[in-house]
């Protein structure tokens, strides 16, 4: 097991350790020498990384979606933290155990396929029922299912992600149908389980989070679509106007035009579906964030890109020690008045 991990880093302390690159550029200083611009990661996250010394003699040594040993400090940049590497050397890939830099949903993978599989279970449209028992009896389907990732980097991105992201919605998707009137849970509940399942073959996480050909040619919307109309030829009589209701809840599951949805929700189950996707995304991006700031001082986090801010950290928030109150110095006049009030 390697040692240390990202999140076990502190600041302003000389590190020794083992990472994943996910990110390389050769950058120039005003001096017109090079310097290295990295993010490394593990299973537990990932750090900004910098080598400004000797950059050009590593720099051909090693790329994007290696492993390398690293030597330097940590130390804190803009309230992030950020490694000044000193030293840099590539590691061969059978010096490596995988598990340690993937990271993974918290979940067990099983069980949550078979939490997934009750919820399927439990539809009464017998429609939506067997389209569904169509996808999961695909054996490689079932297993990309339980193991992909939900995206690259903003919200669950890592493996088990999608089916925790899904089955978080499904909880939200009961909750908000039973509060509004005339929702159909069972095409709402088909429309959470399918509307990202285009990621399982859109994104690459063999080794590290990225697209596949297909999914940059095409995108997960597309392959969803795809997906969908070879599986309900596997079931007869799949009513035409219930495959239109569904294919419009994938088309528009993203809310607008302008992020990636060909058309807009145009009925309540497809607006609930967009809803219930961005807020769970949303709520797991914050909590990534505020997590990866932990050991940063301070009550906020740097500036979070995905959601254009920066957050509080609640909870050290409220642990920091308050002010005692001072009552204010007497004065002859407000001891007067006390006096009046009193009589």
């Amino acid at each position: 097991m390697k040692s240390p991990y990202v999140n076990e880093l502190t600041p302003d302390t000389d590190v020794s350790a083992v990472f994943l690159v996910e990110y390389k550029e050769v950058r120039q200083k005003r001096s017109g020498e090079p310097y290295l611009v990295l993010t490394l990661s593990d299973k537990t996250g990932d750090l900004e990384a910098k080598m400004w010394d000797n950059a050009a003699s590593v720099a051909d040594a090693f790329d994007r979606d290696d492993f390398v040993r690293v030597r330097g400090q940590v130390q804190i940049f803009q309230n992030k933290p950020q490694f000044t590497v000193h030293r840099l050397q590539r590691i061969p890939d059978h010096e490596i155990e995988i598990g340690d830099f993937l990271p993974s949903s918290k979940r067990d993978s099983q069980e949550m396929f078979a939490e997934l599989h009750g919820v399927v279970s439990g539809l009464s449209n017998p429609y939506l029922k067997a389209l569904l028992a169509a996808f999961f009896a695909d054996g490689e389907i079932a297993k990309a299912y339980r193991t992909a990732p939900a995206a690259k980097t903003i919200h669950h991105a890592y493996i088990g992600g999608l089916i925790e992201h899904v089955l978080s919605m499904c909880k939200l998707a009961r909750a908000t149908a039973a509060h509004y009137e005339d929702i159909d849970l069972d095409l709402l509940l088909a429309g959470v389980i399918l509307h990202d399942i285009g990621k399982i073959r859109e994104l690459s996480y063999e080794r590290t989070f990225g697209y596949s050909t297909e999914g940059q040619l095409l995108g997960h919307i597309q392959i969803a679509m795809r997906m969908i109309a070879e599986k309900i030829r596997a079931v007869p009589g799949f009513p035409p106007k219930l495959r239109l209701l569904l294919e419009h809840m994938i088309l528009s599951h993203h809310g607008s035009l302008e992020f990636g949805s060909p058309r807009v929700p145009l009925f309540p189950e497809a607006m609930l579906l967009h809803q219930l996707d961005n807020l769970d995304a949303k709520m797991n991006t914050l909590k990534t964030a505020v997590e990866g700031c932990s050991k940063v001082d301070g009550e906020w986090t740097g500036y979070v890109s995905s959601l254009e801010r920066a957050l509080l950290k609640k909870q050290k928030f409220l642990e920091e020690p308050r002010p005692a109150v001072v009552e204010p110095p007497s004065s002859p006049f407000a001891e007067a008045l006390e006096k009046a009030v009193r009589e």
